[in-house]
């Protein structure tokens, strides 16, 4: 889904940008929030998985993650917010929403949604195109920023390159003793590792 590309309305904008749960100088003025729900719905359908027999039939106000500000040490170019909510189907049935919102200005960023229980985003791959696994993307930037080369990482880890490639490229689901391995040779801890590319300190 190309969700960089959409142009958000003034009215999403208001309705995004509507926090009445938080403390104001001044109250908000009350805006429509009856223009989300065709948006997300329109966002949803993009994705040829979903199921369009669910509707998002009701939303509230949005709650902000992260508001866009030029401060000392608080430097944000982005606005984040997360929509609480409701997806409903012919058959009666109800499901909470919970729709992630990344935009700047009036350009939408990111859109990501958790329906139930289930956390569903846009893709980085193809359709039946295997997605990458995340800590490739992460291994890469820290590569990256010590300098370390593909070639240097697989001398320090005794690996072939063609492994480190397979991992940093997202190929390979990253097993405990290889991120330790890498840990090592990045000279950070493995639990500092694992923290940071989200996965399970304790596997």
């Amino acid at each position: 889904m190309s969700s960089a590309d959409r142009l958000l309305s003034p009215a999403v904008i208001g309705a995004l940008t509507y926090w009445p749960g938080i403390v104001h100088a001044v109250a908000p003025t009350p805006v429509d929030l009856g223009v989300l729900p065709p948006l997300f719905n329109e966002l949803l359908d993009e994705w040829p998985w979903w199921d369009r027999a669910w509707r998002v039939t009701r939303v509230e106000p949005a709650r902000p993650r992260e508001i866009a500000r030029d401060e000392p040490r608080a430097v944000s170019r982005f606005t984040e917010v997360t929509v609480p909510g409701t997806v409903s189907r012919d058959a009666g049935d109800t499901l909470p929403l919970s729709a992630r919102v990344r935009f700047s200005d009036d350009r939408l960023i990111r859109f990501q949604a958790k329906v139930g229980d289930v956390v569903i985003g846009p893709g980085s791959a193809a359709a039946g195109v295997p997605e990458p696994h995340p800590f490739g993307s992460v291994l890469a930037r820290l590569m990256d920023l010590r300098g370390i080369s593909v070639k240097e990482m697989a001398v320090r880890c005794a690996r072939s390159m063609s492994t480190i490639n397979m991992v940093r490229s997202g190929g390979w689901n990253p097993h405990q003793i290889l991120v330790a391995e890498l840990a090592e040779a990045l000279e950070m801890s493995e639990k500092d590792l694992l923290a940071i590319t989200g996965l399970d300190v304790h596997s």
